[in-house]
């Protein structure tokens, strides 16, 4: 009996000790934290192409309100002419148009006679006037990359053969740039600059521009006030919040600058003004037409045309080009035809009368009008939290851009970084 209850005792021990062992091999270590790198601030330059600065209002902007709130905001003023790529250039050179060369999204240059620009041109003879904030980056030794920018394709300061295969000598363009394709979704463009972001510290931007168009096209087809164009602003924060929580999962800390190029103007068929009703067509040869237009006089009718066209005629304003009034600072530029007239908001200048109804969308009008006025909203920790700026123009952003990516201030631009110094920390 004794001799039974020891060997149980003894049994019952090693159990007890063959329990303690087996619970003390399940016992995982202490899971180890990964470190997370500290990485600098990248500056993101986000263009939302016709974004009017009032369509915060409707409602359907949850992200890019709560970004405006607890970052900077403001009714920004485009450059003149309120178009699509002298202000996509002048946000990022600092110059107005009339000294950026890229004037407007259709002109002709004296020294290539018979070429027309278009948005399509990517020669740098157009575009070498003024370099854009990341051709002085790169050069700098500050990586950049953008993801359809207007102009950002172009080997600014290059040459291009004339002949085929038109090869470009020389020029600088950012480190990773894409050429520009409609197809390519919000989504995927998003999804883009973020896998930048993700790449080892070498080789990742410190600079990025992101640029959507479907705000700006829904306008011109539908009107700024249809609910369609409404439901594009939506799509677009949806976007923009995409991109401020894909930052988040990445511990990648942003300098936000989010912008817009112009507002947009309902248009309609009914509110015209036919050049033909002033002048005869014959008499002159339009370059551009629409919120302005521009022209000049076929050869041997320059009398007629110049006693005809300068004034107001009805819904529009004609000027010679050196007389357009100095607040546009426009009309000194070779490139600008030799007679403009601009129309008042939601009117047309058109060659002739329309024979069929239209309605929807356009741009171009004076830069001071409401209509005109984009989006300016900024966030990150280089600003302070809840400022609301004055309007400004936007060739002062590119002076912004220089400060928050570590370059110098740029002389003899027409830009400045004064409006943003109460926004920044």
């Amino acid at each position: 009996m004794t001799r039974f209850r020891s060997l149980a005792l003894a049994l019952g021990a090693g159990m007890a000790l063959a329990g303690c062992a087996v619970s003390t091999s399940a016992v995982a270590p202490p899971a180890r934290t990964a470190a997370v790198e500290q990485k600098p601030p990248v500056t993101i330059l986000v263009s939302i192409d016709g974004f009017r600065a009032d369509y915060l209002n409707r409602g359907v902007t949850p992200r890019l309100n709560a970004l405006a709130a607890s970052g900077v905001s403001a009714a920004m003023e485009p450059s003149f002419p309120s178009k699509t790529f002298p202000n996509h250039w002048a946000i990022v050179t600092g110059d107005y148009p009339d000294h950026s060369g890229i004037t407007a999204n259709k002109m002709e240059d004296p020294a290539r006679p018979g070429e027309t620009f278009t948005m399509a041109t990517d020669d740098p003879f157009w575009w070498n006037a003024a370099a854009p904030v990341w051709v002085d980056a790169e050069k700098a030794g500050i990586r950049t990359a953008t993801m359809f920018w207007p102009g950002s394709n172009v080997a600014w300061g290059g040459t291009r053969d004339p002949e085929w295969p038109h090869d470009i000598t020389g020029g600088t363009r950012p480190e990773d740039w894409q050429q520009f394709n409609q197809a390519v979704t919000g989504e995927q463009r998003v999804n883009a600059v973020l896998d930048w972001l993700r790449r080892p510290a070498a080789i990742r931007p410190k600079f990025v521009t992101l640029y959507f168009d479907t705000v700006d096209t829904a306008g011109h087809e539908y009107g700024p006030d249809d609910a369609r164009t409404t439901a594009a602003v939506a799509d677009i924060d949806s976007k923009i919040g995409m991109l401020v929580d894909g930052l988040k999962a990445l511990h990648q800390p942003a300098n936000l600058v989010i912008v817009a190029d112009h507002g947009m103007a309902p248009i309609s068929s009914d509110r015209v003004v036919a050049l033909d009703s002033i002048v005869p067509a014959a008499d002159i040869r339009v370059v551009e037409s629409g919120p302005y237009a521009s022209f000049e006089a076929t050869p041997g009718h320059e009398a007629e045309v110049a006693k005809a066209i300068p004034g107001t005629h009805g819904h529009a304003t004609c000027w010679r080009k050196q007389d357009i009034p100095a607040r546009f600072h426009y009309g000194s530029n070779v490139r600008i035809p030799p007679y403009f007239c601009l129309a008042d908001i939601g009117w047309q200048v058109l060659p002739t009368r329309p024979d069929t109804a239209s309605s929807g969308g356009n741009h171009g009008y004076d830069n001071q009008a409401p209509e005109m006025q984009a989006l300016f909203v900024a966030n990150g920790p280089a600003f302070v939290a809840g400022t609301r700026l004055a309007p400004f123009v936007n060739v002062d952003v590119a002076s912004l851009l220089r400060d928050l990516i570590g370059l110098p201030p740029k002389r003899g631009t027409d830009g400045t970084d004064t409006p943003f110094k109460a926004a920044l920390k």
